[in-house]
C-alpha cells in the first residue's frame, strides 16, 4: 500500500498553465495552414488564386475528421512491429476521459490530440503548392484521403509514436523535420514525376500575381511557427520549449539574410519573393533541430538552409521536374539540411544529453539523422508515387489542356478571385477610349 501512495504521489497532475499554453499552440498551428494558403495562392498566377487556396482549407476538413475517427489511433496508439498504432480508446476519441492526461505529461489526452491534429492538416497542405494549375479538385481531395491514411499517419507513429522505430533508434525530430517536411517534400517530388508539367513549364512566364499576399502567408506562417515549434515540447516546465522559441527567431532571421545575399550575387537584387522564401527555408530547417542546437549553432543552420535552399530552388529547371512553387526545394532540402545538422551541431545541453561532431559526440547522431532522413523520404516518394498514379489511371489526377490553360478556378471552382466589374461606379467603357473623351461622347448623346 505504501508503495502505491508513492507512486500517485509521483504521477504527473493536470498542469493549468501547459494546457492553456499548448491550446494556444494548437490555435497557432491551425493559422498555419491559411497562412499557407495566402503564402500559396499569392505565388500562382491570378487564374489559380482560389485554387491554390481551397487546395490548403479542404485539407482542414479532410483530415480533422480522419483523424478523430483513425487517424490519432495509427499515429498515436499501441505500437506494432515498429510501424503502425492502434488503440480502440482512440477511435472516435470516443474513450478518453476529460482529465486523462498524455502518458508522462501533464495536459490531457484531448490537447495532445488536437496539437497533433493540426501538424496533420498541415503536412498534405503544403504537397499542394507543387501541383499548382494542374490538378482536379476532386482527385486532390481523395489523394489528401489515401496520403494521410497511408503515410502520415503511419510517418508520424515512427517518428513521434512509442515504439515507432525512427523513435526507438533514437532519430532527433523536434517538430516534424522528417514527419512533416521530408514526407511533404519526397511526397510532393513523387506526385509531379507522374502528372508531368504545367502547359508552357519554361517557355511562359509563371510570376506570382501578388506578393504582398505572399508576404502576408509568410508572416502569419512566421506567427504560427512558434506554436508548432515551442509547442512540441507539450510543456513549459524545464525551458526546452523556450529555447525551441529562441531558435525559431534567430534561424529564420539568419534564412532570410542568407538567401537575400545569395540572390543579390547570384541574379542582383533583394526581392519580396527571396525575402518570404528564406523565412520558410529557415523555419523548415530548425524545426527538427531547434531543441538540440545552441542560439549560435541557430544561426548556422538558418543561414546553411537560406543558402542552399535558394540554390536548390534552381534544380527543377536543369532536371525537368515542375515543382510549380518550390516544394521540394524548400520543404524537402530545408528539412533534410535541418535533420543532417543536428549530427554536427547538437550541444548536449538542450532536449537531451546527445552531443554532435562539433561537441564531442562524434558522428553516432549523425548516422541516425540519416536512417531517419532517408527511410522516410524513401517511404514518402515511392507510396505517394504510387497514389497519384493508381488516382491518374482511374479517375485522372489532371484538368484538361484547355482548362488549364484558360485557368483552373473558373474550371474547378466556377469563380475568379478578383472581380472588376462593378469597379468604377458607371457605365464601362473600353480602355481605348479616354475619360474626357468619353464624357464628350456622353454630352452629344444627350443633347
Amino acid at each position: 500500500m505504501a508503495s502505491a501512495i508513492t507512486l500517485a504521489a509521483d504521477a504527473p497532475e493536470l498542469s493549468a498553465a501547459n494546457t492553456g499554453f499548448m491550446l494556444i499552440c494548437s490555435a497557432l498551428v491551425m493559422l498555419m495552414t491559411p497562412g499557407l494558403a495566402f503564402f500559396y495562392g499569392g505565388m500562382v498566377r491570378v487564374k489559380s488564386t482560389l485554387n491554390m487556396l481551397m487546395m490548403s482549407f479542404i485539407s482542414l476538413g479532410i483530415v480533422t475528421i480522419l483523424w478523430v475517427l483513425y487517424g490519432f489511433s495509427l499515429a498515436f496508439g499501441t505500437d506494432s512491429g515498429g510501424l503502425i498504432g492502434w488503440s480502440s480508446d482512440f477511435v472516435g476519441l470516443s474513450g478518453i476521459g476529460l482529465t486523462e492526461l498524455w502518458d508522462g505529461y501533464t495536459i490531457p489526452v484531448y490537447v495532445f490530440a488536437v496539437f497533433q491534429l493540426m501538424f496533420a492538416v498541415l503536412t498534405p497542405a503544403l504537397i499542394s503548392g507543387a501541383l499548382a494549375d494542374r490538378v482536379k479538385f476532386t482527385a486532390w481531395a481523395l489523394f489528401i484521403t489515401l496520403w494521410v491514411t497511408v503515410v502520415y499517419f503511419p510517418v508520424a507513429h515512427w517518428v513521434w509514436g512509442s515504439g515507432g522505430w525512427a523513435f526507438e533508434l533514437g532519430v532527433i525530430d523536434f517538430a516534424g523535420g522528417t514527419a512533416v517536411h521530408i514526407n511533404a517534400g519526397a511526397a510532393a517530388l513523387g506526385v509531379i514525376l507522374v502528372i508531368g508539367k504545367r502547359v508552357g513549364f519554361k517557355k511562359d512566364p509563371m510570376r506570382p500575381h501578388s506578393l504582398p499576399l505572399v508576404m502576408l502567408g509568410a508572416g502569419l506562417l512566421w506567427f504560427g511557427w512558434f506554436g508548432f515549434n515551442a509547442g512540441s515540447w507539450l510543456g513549459n516546465d524545464d525551458g526546452v520549449g523556450a529555447l525551441m522559441f529562441v531558435n525559431t527567431q534567430v534561424a529564420t532571421g539568419a534564412a532570410v539574410l542568407g538567401w537575400l545575399a545569395y540572390e543579390k550575387i547570384r541574379h542582383g537584387a533583394f526581392t519580396t519573393l527571396g525575402a518570404a522564401s528564406g523565412a520558410v527555408a529557415g523555419l523548415v530547417a530548425i524545426t527538427p533541430a531547434g531543441g538540440a542546437v545552441s542560439p549560435l549553432g541557430a544561426i548556422a543552420v538558418g543561414l546553411i538552409a537560406g543558402v542552399l535552399c535558394a540554390m536548390a530552388v534552381g534544380l527543377k529547371y536543369r532536371f525537368g521536374y515542375d515543382d510549380s512553387l518550390d516544394v521540394v526545394g524548400v520543404h524537402l532540402v530545408g528539412g533534410v539540411l535541418g535533420s543532417l545538422l543536428i549530427g554536427f551541431f547538437a550541444t548536449g545541453g538542450g532536449q537531451s544529453d546527445v552531443a554532435g561532431l562539433f561537441y564531442g559526440g562524434g558522428l553516432d547522431q549523425f548516422w541516425k539523422q540519416c536512417a531517419g532522413v532517408f527511410g522516410v523520404l524513401a517511404y514518402s516518394l515511392i507510396a505517394s508515387a504510387v497514389l497519384a498514379f493508381l488516382l491518374d489511371k482511374t479517375i485522372g489526377m489532371r484538368v484538361s489542356e484547355d482548362e488549364e490553360i484558360a485557368g483552373i478556378d473558373q474550371a474547378e471552382h466556377a469563380e475568379t478571385a478578383y472581380d472588376f466589374s462593378g469597379a468604377g461606379g458607371g457605365a464601362a467603357r473600353t480602355a481605348a477610349t479616354p475619360a474626357p473623351v468619353a464624357a464628350a461622347e456622353s454630352k452629344k448623346v444627350d443633347a
